[in-house]
């Protein structure tokens, strides 16, 4: 049974760079794994308790976003628009200014170097997600 989100993962042309765009929305490297040969295999971006992101190196400059099932991942932040604030201080663009949502959340959407879609979320109390959250932690109690 799932409990909560373990990571995202996407293939990155430059790590180092992702690394670097990453920091800006405060996600902070936490360990390397590397092969038996000793090269990189991937980099885990620590998000929050023990949700992570996955850096694989090896993206290529064809990359397109439309080769790729993967659709977005979403990070939730507390304050939207100090977010988005901070993020066009380090030169970030926005490709979305914030808007509600469908489910009465704000959103907002970004880009990393690769062209892999960042949904930033803060969430309502009155979201269903918040709803939902509510609801598993009373079952849990019991």
């Amino acid at each position: 049974m799932v409990t909560d989100l373990g990571h995202a993962a996407f293939s990155v042309r430059d790590v180092e760079g992702s690394i670097g765009f990453y920091s800006k929305l405060g996600l902070r490297e936490a360990f390397r794994l590397h092969h038996d040969d000793g090269s990189l295999m991937l980099v885990y971006l620590h998000v929050a308790g023990d949700r992570f992101l996955e850096l694989f190196p090896g993206g290529t400059q064809e990359m397109q976003s439309s080769d790729q099932s993967f659709r977005h991942v979403c990070l939730v932040v507390d304050d939207i628009e100090a977010t988005l604030e901070s993020l066009r201080s380090e030169g970030v663009g926005i490709d979305r200014d914030v808007s509600m949502g469908r489910d009465g959340n704000l959103q907002a959407w970004i880009h990393d170097p690769d062209g892999n879609v960042i949904e930033l979320m803060q969430l309502s109390e009155e979201s269903p997600q918040r709803r939902a959250a509510r609801l598993s932690a009373g079952s849990e109690a019991r």
